[in-house]
């Protein structure tokens, strides 16, 4: 019994920071917004790339896909690199933060899916 409690234990402590940083439920899918410009910084990185840009008056956090994701569906760091045009279609966060989750990139005549 005394197992099964610290094995319990142990699955709940590695998913509750899995679950926190994966919180999709936090942005509104039922409004997606397509806006076009360019980053303004770009983290290249996993466990996801992220980057910045003005939008709104605002400089918003752009999280984007793991860059293995991206680059095996044909994006790669010189297209979306900081001051080259981009389009982006996402969803904002629902409590106002200026934080957007990124669905799809488009760059150079082509479209990139990043779910």
């Amino acid at each position: 019994m005394r197992s099964l409690t610290l094995f319990a234990a142990a699955a709940a402590a590695i998913a509750l920071p899995a679950a926190a940083h994966h919180g999709w439920s936090s942005y509104d899918e039922t409004k997606p917004i397509t806006l076009n410009g360019s980053f303004t910084e770009l983290n290249w990185g996993n466990p996801h790339g992220t980057a910045k840009m003005r939008w709104k008056g605002k400089s918003w956090d752009i999280i984007l896909a793991p860059t293995g994701r991206m680059e095996a569906r044909g994006l790669t760091q010189a297209e979306v690199a900081p001051g080259k045009k981009v389009g982006l279609t996402g969803y904002a966060r629902r409590d106002g933060t200026a934080e957007m989750r990124i669905e799809r990139i488009m760059v150079n005549g082509k479209t990139v899916e990043l779910r």
